[in-house]
């Protein structure tokens, strides 16, 4: 028992001498080296030393992490980046994507156009790019529009002989009334109509009056069975359609497609013109004839 009272009071006392030992004061002087004589001096322990020194510690660590995170001096440390450069980065690239799809869409309205011009299908957005050939491009700057007496006088016959010419299957089937409902036409041209139908006066067709070099659209599915040049009525396209339609156009500048072509509805198929002997401006002159008859085609579309 005396043995364990004194293990444990030794052990109480190094606890104590410890402590006493953190809090022990020390005095920190300085002295002038020839004089010694006493300029500054300071009371310290162990224990204010190690406070002093923790404390300056964090300070100096929540120094060091704030200029890091919220100033732009980590771009001077090694390892950090502009904190806006991945910003700057990705609206570069939403630029860069927006001028090659715009610098796209301009390519393909150029061709597109051009294809419109020389008469070729117009391509679609997601269809490659085709290059017109430069001896075909060259050789539309030689054409002239002079006819001769002769060539006018045989374009007649054959347009007056073969015009509504239709084969046996149109013939069998004109026999048959065809419903307005099924007739779902699109219009060639947004205009005015400046002379109407009247059959009296073999006008069998409607005077369309719109914007210069306009393009004329397909009115129906069918195939084109004319597609000429005549002294009259200028550049005349003409398309037979299912059930016995055929729609005509004419006073056109340009043909674009051409005779045994297949067109769709809404599809390019002209350019409005001033051509022919019966024309007084630029418009489109537009028949429709069902069974072989002629009718008025604003009771069957919209202008």
């Amino acid at each position: 028992m005396a043995s364990f009272r004194r293990t444990s009071e030794s052990n109480d006392e190094r606890k104590v001498r410890w402590y006493h030992k953190l809090r022990d004061k020390y005095r920190l002087v300085i002295l002038n080296e020839d004089t010694f004589e006493e300029k500054l001096s300071f009371k310290l322990s162990r224990l204010n030393v190690f406070v002093v020194a923790g404390t300056l510690a964090i300070i100096l660590i929540f120094l060091t992490t704030y200029l890091i995170a919220f100033t732009p001096l980590r771009e001077y440390i090694p390892g950090y980046s502009n904190p806006t450069l991945q910003r700057d980065l990705y609206e570069f690239q939403l630029r860069a994507d927006s001028i090659e799809e715009a610098l796209k869409n301009r390519d393909l309205y150029i061709t597109n156009i051009k294809s419109l011009l020389s008469g070729e299908s117009i391509r679609e957005p997601d269809q490659p790019v085709v290059q017109p050939d430069s001896a075909v491009r060259a050789g539309y700057s030689r054409i002239s529009n002079l006819k001769s007496r002769e060539d006018s006088m045989l374009r007649k016959e054959y347009e007056q002989a073969n015009l509504y010419n239709l084969n046996l299957e149109s013939r069998s089937s004109s026999r048959q009334n065809i419903p307005l409902s099924k007739l779902n036409f699109y219009a060639p041209v947004k205009g005015i109509v400046t002379n109407h139908f009247d059959a009296s006066k073999q006008h069998y067709g409607i005077d369309i009056a719109t914007s210069r070099n306009e393009a004329v659209k397909a009115a129906y599915d069918g195939v084109v069975f004319f597609s000429e040049w005549t002294a009259e009525t200028g550049n005349v396209i003409a398309i037979q359609h299912s059930g016995a339609v055929v729609t005509v156009y004419k006073h056109n500048s340009v043909l674009l497609r051409k005779q045994g072509a297949y067109v769709r509805a809404g599809e390019s198929i002209a350019i409005i013109g001033n051509t022919g002997e019966y024309s007084t401006g630029p418009h489109l002159h537009f028949e429709l004839w069902i069974n072989s008859t002629p009718v008025d085609p604003e009771k069957y579309l919209t202008f």
